[in-house]
C-alpha cells in the first residue's frame, strides 16, 4: 500500500512537470491577448486589478514590453501610452508620458518576471517534494524491516 502511494506521487510529479511546461506555453500565449482585449473593460475588473498587481509587484510593463499597450482600445481611448500601473512613481494618468525614467521597460516584459517567479517557487515545491519522498522512503525501509523481525519469531 506504501509503494502504490509512494508511486502515485511520482507519478503526480512527473505530471505537473509535463503540464507546466503547457502552462508555460498557453500563458506567454494569452498573456499579452488579454491586456489587449480585457484591461479596463467593464465586466473584466478582476483582470483589470490583477494585472495592476502584477506589474506594480513585479515592476514590469505589458507581457513582452511597454509597447503591448499600444493596441489596448482603453489605452489609446484615454491618450495614454501605458496604464498608469506601468509607473515607478504611482501618480494618476502618470501612464500619459512614456517617459523611460517612469515607466517600468523590463527586458522580457511582465512574461519573464512571471515565469521566473513560477520556476523559482517551483524549486521550492519540489525540494519539499524530494524531502517527503525521502521520509517515506526510510518509512517504507522501517516497515520492511520490522515486517522480517516479526515474520521471524513470535514477540
Amino acid at each position: 500500500l506504501l509503494l502504490c502511494i509512494f508511486l502515485l506521487e511520482v507519478l503526480a510529479g512527473v505530471l505537473a512537470y509535463i503540464y507546466y511546461q503547457q502552462l508555460n506555453e498557453e500563458l506567454k500565449l494569452n498573456l499579452k491577448e488579454t491586456l489587449i482585449r480585457k484591461y479596463e473593460v467593464g465586466s473584466y475588473e478582476h483582470i483589470t486589478r490583477a494585472v495592476d498587481k502584477l506589474q506594480q509587484e513585479f515592476k514590469c510593463c505589458g507581457s513582452n514590453s511597454s509597447s503591448d499597450w499600444k493596441e489596448n482600445s482603453w489605452v489609446m481611448d484615454t491618450g495614454r501610452k501605458v496604464p498608469d500601473s506601468c509607473c515607478k512613481t504611482l501618480t494618476e494618468k502618470c501612464g500619459v508620458r512614456d517617459h523611460p525614467s517612469n515607466i517600468y521597460k523590463v527586458e522580457g516584459g511582465c512574461i519573464t518576471k512571471l515565469e521566473k517567479f513560477i520556476q523559482d517557487h517551483l524549486k521550492i515545491i519540489g525540494a519539499v517534494g524530494i524531502g517527503i519522498a525521502c521520509v517515506q522512503i526510510v518509512g517504507m525501509v522501517f516497515t520492511c524491516c520490522l515486517y522480517r523481525s516479526l515474520k521471524e519469531g513470535p514477540y
